[in-house]
């Protein structure tokens, strides 16, 4: 790589550059007019181009100092963009969750929380990947699983699952009751949890005869159901919305428990800092929230 001119007469070009005046260029860097003069020169010296033409009213670019100004400065932009990212920042928090998690349950909530802390960044990373706190930066994550998740995390269940089965109310017309064996008929919506064949073993049925309708997420099949291409599988928390708007209804008294549940994962001792903390104890008291109001549990991502 070629060598780099110093970093001190960059800096003066660029300040002196948007200024056009030496003595304009001392001011905002805090140094000696003739110090940003010989800073300059220098940089010249270093490229062999002249960048300023030196007039009685002040400066003005050469066609390769206008060219190399822009670069130049477009540089110190990433600069300060880098160091801006790799600083910590007291107030943001960064939360990992899925996208179903995302986009049936947090991002619909998020106003409350922006009302009761604007003074917290809360950036939400989906991803189905599960994310490391140091190189990606997490502060907290929320996850299916079961304890124990390692001695340096502190898991805190905080959604319960029960999945239940659902459909358009137009899906299943004017005849509401669904026996078993009209629910083995139905066309399924499946995601990549496959829950469908441990469904229906515990109605004392065997597993789906047909493939039905398959989606990558939870969020689709939700999303197919209420357009009435099937009965999808999902959590009674990620579809209490849906349950209460009409647009999907419960089929059947039965619902699975799979031991798998929510929890709230964060680094061992980062709820010491205050904006994870509060972030935390309103993750708890939304999922308290549906709790009390009978929406329990999650579903997958």
């Amino acid at each position: 790589m070629d060598r780099l001119p110093p970093l001190n007469a960059l800096r003066a070009f660029e300040v002196t550059g948007r200024r056009m005046t030496f003595r304009g260029a001392a001011d905002d860097l805090g140094v000696s007019q003739g110090a940003v003069a010989q800073h300059v020169r220098a940089l010249e010296a270093f490229l062999g181009v002249q960048l300023f033409e030196r007039h009685s009213k002040g400066l003005a670019f050469t066609d390769a100092g206008r060219r190399y100004h822009q670069q130049v400065q477009a540089g110190f932009a990433i600069l300060a963009a880098a160091t801006r990212d790799v600083r910590p920042h007291p107030q943001r928090v960064q939360i990992s969750v899925t996208p179903t998690l995302a986009a049936k349950w947090l991002i619909p909530n998020l106003a409350s929380f922006s009302a009761a802390h604007p003074d917290i960044d809360m950036r939400v990373i989906a991803t189905e990947r599960v994310s490391s706190f140091h190189t990606d930066k997490i502060d907290l994550a929320i996850r299916l699983g079961r304890p124990p998740f390692g001695a340096s995390i502190d898991a805190r269940l905080l959604l319960q699952q029960e999945i239940i089965a659902l459909a358009a109310p137009g899906f299943l017309g004017e005849a509401r009751a669904v026996t078993p064996q009209r629910l083995r008929g139905f066309r399924k919506i499946h995601d990549t949890h496959d829950l469908w064949p441990a469904f229906l073993r515990l109605q004392g049925l065997p597993p789906p005869e047909d493939w039905g309708l398959r989606l990558s997420q939870t969020s689709l099949a939700i999303d197919a159901a209420i357009a009435g291409q099937g009965v999808v599988l999902a959590s009674r928390f990620l579809v209490a919305d849906a349950l209460a708007a009409g647009t999907l209804v419960e089929i059947g008294p039965h619902s699975l428990h799979t031991g798998d549940d929510y929890y709230l994962l964060s680094q061992r001792g980062a709820n010491q800092r205050a904006p994870i903390k509060q972030t935390t104890d309103w993750l708890a008291g939304l999922a308290a929230r549906g709790d009390d109001a009978g929406d329990g549990g999650t579903g997958g991502g």
